[in-house]
């Protein structure tokens, strides 16, 4: 009753930011709000839109926007709060234009009503008198069973028509409760006691975590792979693991699968070693053993702190001269396996390389990262273009590869509008250029945090991290 009482006069936008700032127009005329915090913002915005709704005598309707996306509120008088329902109006051509879809079934455990004597008496075979009608599982029990007679037309030792058996009862619910609203104003306001649902774009935010936070049977190895120096595969490589450690809880490794060496361990934190993967492989036969213990693995990774994964590092020895083989990759995965259930392999810039295509044969999911930049964007295709090539399993890799698309970083040093726009339009084109020939794509927006130094999920925008968690959530379902 209160939505159809209120009108779209005055026009209302609420915005709530999450700085501690937010806005509320009311036909045109701007209420700045500045507080300590996100409810303390809320509470002002309420305060203005009630005190108009009081002076009008009815509820308002309200735009709301803020971080994550966009809804309608109703707001009362005396300050209660409800979602508002978008109705959709039909029109009298279109009602007549409807299709038709055939009628529901009833629930397995709804009852149905009994067959009318009009009904019965259509069949073919000649009316008795002393027939009851029948009586269905769960419907009211007619006059005859009333009296206490038995039904004349079945045999006591048939069931009777409409009986489901128990085995296929549950008095079990098998949908979860919906959560309530945890961000923006849906959010602020459940934690006032109003109870909002979650928007679709926190629905979809939910639906990811989910994805990303399952525990699969056996271990799976993701290879982030582009013949590209400079593609972004260092820093994908971080981010996909440090999503899977972070909401899937499960032992996650990223190794750093360069010939010689690579920049995994620039990029994260090092531990109180310098042990790199050649160390690991040396002494594989005693990680190997039985009596081998799982916090032995500590010698030849470096934890990372606060993203919970750790970095099998590549070789750092400027003197050394050795390259990983293939059979090498082979002992490095069978301990990896061990003790790890995500392994996320980093590669270098040589897919002829025997220790490339040895880790392409172990790879469960491949991931082909790019920055908006042409040239990368070409060396990925080609990437793809040589494994297809190969057929079986590598062929079967591209086909449902997952490409991401980083915007370019000089077009946000340079801080122009133009060069901006033209950045976000050539991750879209390029984007929309691979989208026919994988399983999916996913941009990611340029984050400072991204570009040099060690990379931490927490500093990154939120934005950012949305982002990335949707490239996790599309690599993981290919598990």
């Amino acid at each position: 009753m209160m939505e159809t009482q209120a009108l779209d006069f005055p026009k209302i936008n609420a915005v709530l930011r999450t700085n501690g700032t937010g806005e509320v127009t009311i036909n045109g005329t701007s209420h700045p709000i500045e507080a300590a915090d996100e409810a303390a913002v809320l509470t002002d915005a309420l305060r203005l839109i009630t005190e108009t709704a009081a002076q009008l005598g009815r509820p308002v309707r309200v735009s709301t926007t803020d971080p994550d996306g966009q809804g309608l509120i109703i707001v009362s008088p005396d300050g209660a709060v409800s979602e508002a329902t978008p109705i959709k109006r039909t029109s009298r051509r279109e009602q007549d234009t409807l299709p038709v879809t055939d009628a529901p079934s009833p629930a397995p455990a709804q009852a149905t009503t009994a067959p009318t004597r009009e009904a019965l008496q259509s069949e073919e075979a000649p009316e008795d008198p002393t027939r009851a009608e029948p009586v269905t599982f769960g419907a009211a029990v007619t006059d005859a069973a009333a009296q206490g007679a038995a039904p004349a037309s079945i045999p006591a030792a048939e069931e009777p028509a409409g009986r489901r058996s128990l085995k296929d009862t549950s008095f079990l619910i098998s949908t979860p409760v919906l959560q309530p609203a945890t961000r923006g104003w849906r959010g602020a306001l459940s934690r006032l006691g109003f109870r909002m649902d979650p928007s679709p774009e926190e629905l979809a935010e939910r639906e990811d975590i989910r994805t990303v936070s399952q525990h699969w049977p056996g271990p799976r190895t993701v290879a982030v792979v582009n013949r590209k120096g400079g593609a972004n595969k260092t820093p994908t490589v971080v981010m996909l693991s440090a999503i899977l450690a972070r909401y899937s809880g499960a032992a996650t490794v990223a190794w750093d699968n360069n010939e010689s060496q690579g920049t995994l361990g620039w990029r994260t934190e090092q531990g109180s070693h310098n042990n790199s993967v050649l160390d690991l492989i040396d002494s594989s036969q005693a990680l190997l053993s039985p009596s081998a213990q799982a916090a032995e693995i500590a010698r030849f990774v470096h934890h990372q702190t606060s993203d919970k994964f750790d970095v099998l590092r590549s070789d750092e020895n400027d003197e050394g001269d050795h390259e990983v083989t293939a059979e090498e990759v082979d002992i490095a995965h069978q301990v990896l396996t061990r003790y790890y259930r995500l392994i996320v392999m980093d590669s270098g810039n040589t897919a002829r390389a025997a220790n490339w295509r040895r880790m392409i044969h172990h790879t469960n999911q491949l991931v082909v990262p790019v920055t908006a930049i042409e040239d990368r964007a070409e060396a990925a295709r080609l990437t793809l273009q040589t494994l297809e090539s190969r057929g079986g399993h590598d062929a079967e890799l591209a086909r449902n590869a997952v490409v991401i698309v980083s915007e370019s970083t000089d077009a946000k040093r340079s801080m122009s509008g133009d060069a901006l726009k033209r950045a976000k339009d050539e991750a879209r084109r390029i984007a929309d250029g691979f989208a026919p020939h994988v399983r999916a794509v996913v941009r990611i927006p340029y984050d400072p945090a991204l570009v040099n130094g060690p990379i931490r999920y927490e500093a990154l925008q939120p934005a950012t991290q949305r982002a990335w968690l949707a490239a996790a959530a599309a690599m993981a379902k290919g598990f």
